[in-house]
């Protein structure tokens, strides 16, 4: 059986790569959302695990709430950068202000 601090060290390094994705890329919005999306399925990896650890389902419940809002986080993210896409003809976070109203 694998130790289960080997999915604790998986889990802590997945959120340290989307943590240095979100600080290194800051100009470009796509790597920006897949770094956030890599940050919350390293949560909820986290919840599995300790889950699994106290044989309980609510950290497996977490989980599945935590994927349904990233889901919906990169859906509004997408419908944005269209929307900016369509605006701009280009994507840059540095003029993302133009979509005020």
């Amino acid at each position: 059986m694998v130790p289960i601090e080997i999915f604790f060290i998986c889990s802590f390094s997945l959120f340290g790569i989307g943590l240095i994705g979100m600080i290194i890329v800051r100009n470009n919005i796509l790597v920006i959302l897949m770094a956030m999306e890599l940050m919350s399925l390293a949560l909820s990896l986290n919840f599995v695990i300790c889950s699994v650890m106290m044989d309980d389902l609510i950290g497996q419940l977490m989980a599945l709430v935590i994927m349904c809002g990233a889901g919906a986080e990169v859906a509004i993210g997408l419908a944005l950068v269209l929307a900016f896409y369509r605006i701009r003809g280009f994507i840059s976070v540095n003029f993302i202000n133009a979509l005020k109203g």
